[in-house]
């Protein structure tokens, strides 16, 4: 018989590098809604009109708004903390890891602005919204443990002091919040602010006074 003997097309999911397409298009609109929003500030149907599906088709990637933040969370320490700790493994002593660390903060930080933003947002669901906090506080956990870590490795070389540990690790903490959501919209701020912070850690921005006595200090 004469004509097209081609099967014809199934009909059902689409392929799976569709799918891992659309699902990728997904967690990349739905960071960049939730960094300039924040979890409550977002609605299914705009999550889904930025990644261009429609909202049933969302729920096919995610169960609620809460798995999709999750899922946003989950890939973003994936992909940062891969190459944070790529970073890290060629430097061998605390101020060397972590001015790795900030190199690659800052390649990021050029790449896709949204990441920086992010870390922010995420600080403020965790403190603002039960079910996130709930939800995301392991993860959190996690994230302040890799920068532990690079504390302890400090305290190995001797550049940090034991009982310094905590210390230590709540000046990192406070200095990539300030990083991340002070400056997250210029580059050029976020590497000066970088070149700050490697400056004040080999000692070379700010330079004591010697000391003064009581009596000199209140004779000046």
């Amino acid at each position: 018989m004469g004509g097209n003997s081609a099967a014809p097309r199934r009909r059902g999911r689409p392929p799976a590098t569709k799918s891992a397409d659309t699902h990728r298009a997904i967690l990349d609109s739905a960071r960049t809604l939730f960094a300039e929003r924040g979890y409550n500030g977002v609605t299914n149907r705009e999550l889904a009109a930025a990644a261009g599906v429609t909202t049933s088709a969302l729920y096919h990637y995610a169960n609620s708004k809460l798995d999709l933040y999750s899922q946003v969370e989950t890939d973003f320490q994936t992909r940062i903390y891969s190459r944070f700790q790529t970073a890290e493994a060629s430097n061998h002593t605390f101020v060397g890891k972590f001015r790795a660390v900030l190199g690659v903060a800052l390649d990021m930080m050029k790449e896709d602005p949204s990441f920086a933003r992010f870390v922010g947002a995420v600080r403020r669901d965790v403190r603002q919204d039960p079910d996130v906090a709930a939800r995301l506080g392991e993860q959190v956990r996690q994230r302040d443990r890799f920068f532990l870590n690079l504390v302890d490795v400090g305290i190995e070389t001797g550049e940090i002091a034991p009982e310094d540990r905590r210390l230590v690790g709540e000046f990192i903490r406070l200095l990539l919040v300030g990083l991340f959501e002070g400056i997250a919209d210029s580059a050029s701020q976020h590497e000066r602010a970088i070149d700050a912070i490697t400056r004040l850690l080999d000692g070379g921005l700010i330079k004591p006074l010697p000391e003064l006595g009581f009596g000199d200090d209140a004779s000046a």
